[in-house]
């Protein structure tokens, strides 16, 4: 069977047109190529020699990072996955984008939060499983500019990033689109889509070469992102389990090469791994290979690509992702009261530092942009302590533990890999 990924003259068509529009760089105030981003002048040195030697070097010291979910989803309140879980049709779903109003979305407070809680970078979702995008984009016009928000959240982010010296790392969908007409379907993958009790109009896959076409809408928007926005500080990439569902069907060392081609530092992280060059795995809450779940699931040739990536990821300084909500990581109003606080914040901190791990703590800004009262308030005071006693000291412990989902519906809503 033909391979569907791009085939050569499109990949090729495409970073060529990427590469001649680095000139949007000056045009969006970002550094010139030439220059050392304001996150690495630490490195400088370094960063003349190697750029992702710098970055690597820079990330490792980072040690703490804010990671921000924050989408259409928000303004129901009932977290990131939403749509999936509630199997609303795409249609209807779409109709929240003229309700977006991210009036209290301020990315120079956020940046300055951050700074308090003793954190160097900055992680939010560009594109989430929904498909719609915090950024201006040719390829879709599902997006936050060309909604009623008529913002570039993305691009006012970037901005203080590179004011305040803070590293900014793109969250983005790779493997798992709700929306768009090419993903693959619910028959390789559960998750692939809502399970809808009728055809839902606007999925057209009918074969693997169609696959293609997702590809395309994927690296065109990479290239956006890494063209337009400046040094980022990586691109992370999500959800794994869609990966390993259908490892044939991405080209995965295209796109990954395409990022180090356009920007030498930008650091690529995809979960536990895909193929095991990334520069750092990234699993959420505790560091451990799917291997066993993949196995379960689409069997042993998929689960020998988890097991392979993880060994060679395992022993890298990566990331540990977590969120201060008990269950999801968009906005759940269910979760109100129940979000941790500073002592409980700093133990994991702790727990990563234990596991040779930076730290990437999620909170979810409400419908309206601002940052959950309680979650500014806790960040503010793991910042004080660590400025006061210092960083909290590795912990002994192997594994965090995970919230135990007490209903049928926090079950439902438990994040998937």
């Amino acid at each position: 069977m033909h391979h569907p990924h791009l085939d050569r003259r499109t990949f090729l068509k495409t970073t060529a047109a990427a590469a001649a529009g680095l000139s949007l760089r000056a045009a969006r105030g970002a550094d010139a190529p030439a220059s050392v981003p304001s996150y690495l002048k630490d490195h400088a040195e370094l960063y003349a020699r190697d750029p992702r030697a710098a970055a690597l070097a820079w990330f490792k010291a980072a040690r703490f990072g804010l990671f921000m979910h924050y989408g259409l989803y928000s303004i129901l309140g009932r977290g990131e996955w939403v749509m999936f879980r509630e199997a609303i049709p795409v249609a209807e779903y779409e109709k929240l984008k003229d309700q977006f109003r991210p009036d209290k979305f301020d990315a120079d407070f956020i940046t300055d939060m951050a700074l308090d809680a003793g954190m160097r970078y900055v992680n939010l979702t560009a594109r989430h499983h929904d498909s719609f995008c915090l950024f201006a984009s040719k390829h879709s016009d599902y997006t936050s500019p060309a909604g009623s928000a008529k913002r570039d959240l993305v691009g006012e982010l970037a901005e203080q990033c590179r004011k305040k010296g803070l590293g900014l790392f793109l969250y983005y969908s790779y493997a798992l689109d709700w929306r768009h007409p090419y993903f693959y379907t619910r028959k390789f993958n559960p998750i692939a889509r809502p399970a809808y009790k009728h055809d839902e109009p606007r999925y057209l896959w009918q074969k693997d070469e169609d696959f293609a076409r997702y590809i395309e809408f994927v690296h065109g928007q990479i290239t956006e992102l890494l063209i337009n926005y400046g040094p980022l500080a990586g691109i992370w990439f999500d959800p794994i389990m869609g990966y390993y569902a259908r490892p044939d069907l991405f080209p995965i060392h295209e796109t990954y090469a395409m990022i180090r081609r356009l920007q030498p530092q930008t650091l690529i992280s995809f979960k536990q791994g895909a193929t095991g060059t990334e520069d750092f795995a990234a699993p959420e809450r505790t560091g451990q290979s799917l291997a066993d779940r993949v196995r379960k699931q689409y069997g042993q040739d998929k689960a020998k690509v988890a097991a392979d990536a993880w060994q060679a990821n395992k022993n890298k300084h990566n990331e540990i992702c977590d969120t201060l909500q008990p269950h999801v990581w968009g906005y759940k109003k269910d979760d109100d009261g129940k979000h941790l606080d500073a002592d409980e914040t700093l133990r994991r901190l702790g727990l990563a530092f234990g596991q040779d791990c930076n730290l990437l703590m999620n909170t979810g800004p409400l419908a309206d942009g601002s940052i959950h009262q309680v979650d500014v308030k806790t960040l503010r005071e793991v910042g004080r302590r660590i400025k006061q006693a210092g960083w909290p000291a590795p912990a002994k412990a192997t594994q965090q533990p995970q919230p135990k989902p007490k209903t049928k519906r926090d079950k439902q809503a438990a994040p998937a890999q």
